[in-house]
């Protein structure tokens, strides 16, 4: 018997016998597997990354864009043997890695798989940062990218907006866990990351003040030239629609106070993204490609 104890939620449930708060059973449940181009450049590249995207979620992002699968489970039950053909059909495509999208609840199970077929290209942890420091440790040697995200470092935000009043306390040693298994970030001849790690912060609207507190976190506690990719896409899904605040699209005085304080702070290495990146045009249809 399986007993979910994945994540910081701690539900401590068989999940082939109740749900949790990720709210799908231990069998992976996956809602896309194709290439991608919207990544960070030096994760997408010219052939793509080969994502796979995963049904549930341990956070309740009240705004996020992939809602269907995140908290209405949209997907399709596949076995291990099947998905360890997923990867072999990604990488047989040209995809530059496995980009294994919000796999935090599944992260027994995939490390598991992984020991059993490791690909030959780079394993992506493509993650919303709400991740148990223990889990990770039991993935070490496992993953080799790290994309994470930093949403908030206030407590009554986080809990606002993903229903996790401990996020960042979380998140934070998350990442320095991640840190330390990658130890540096590592490309090939054609600036592709085959190891490393990438901190990604979505700015929110009426958010500005978490852009810059993140910002400054990275900046004491983390190597001087981590990655950081300050997104602009933003734009109201899910049930943004109840929460006034983040109702609409970043402004772009907004967006630029968060690039000032990027070079306030003198960050090496920072990804911008342009302001036509907000629009619901770059959200991937779920239709069970690949699958």
């Amino acid at each position: 018997m399986f007993v979910c104890n994945s994540c910081p939620r701690q539900c401590n449930i068989n999940r082939d016998k109740k749900l949790g708060v990720c709210g799908v059973p231990a069998e992976y449940k996956i809602a896309r597997a194709a290439l991608h181009f919207w990544e960070e450049p030096c994760i997408s590249g010219d052939r793509g990354s080969g994502t796979v995207f995963f049904s549930g979620c341990s956070l309740k992002c009240v705004y996020c864009q992939n809602y269907e699968i995140s908290k209405n489970a949209f997907g399709k039950t596949v076995s291990e043997d099947r998905l360890i053909e997923i990867f072999k059909e990604l990488k047989a495509q040209g995809a530059h890695n496995i980009n294994l999208v919000n796999p935090t609840h599944y992260s027994l199970q995939l490390f598991e798989t992984l020991t059993k077929y490791k690909p030959t290209i780079p394993i992506v942890w493509n993650t919303g940062g709400y991740d148990s420091v223990e889990t990770l440790k039991k993935g070490e040697g496992l993953v080799d990218i790290y994309l994470t995200d930093i949403k908030y470092v206030s407590d009554s935000v986080s809990k606002k907006y993903s229903g996790a009043e401990d996020y960042f306390s979380v998140a934070s040693k998350a990442v320095l866990e991640m840190q330390n298994q990658v130890k540096e970030n590592i490309f090939d001849g054609n600036g592709i990351m085959q190891k490393g790690l990438i901190v990604r912060h979505l700015v929110l609207p009426g958010n500005v003040s978490q852009a810059i507190k993140v910002m400054d976190w990275v900046k004491v506690n983390l190597p001087e030239d981590t990655i950081i990719s300050l997104m602009s896409q933003y734009t109201p899904c899910g049930k943004a629609g109840e929460y006034p605040t983040i109702n609409r699209t970043l402004s772009e005085r907004e967006y630029n106070i968060v690039l000032n304080h990027a070079e306030k702070l003198d960050l090496e290495n920072v990804f911008i993204q342009e302001r036509d990146s907000s629009s619901t045009d770059f959200i991937p249809d779920f239709n069970l490609t690949g699958i």
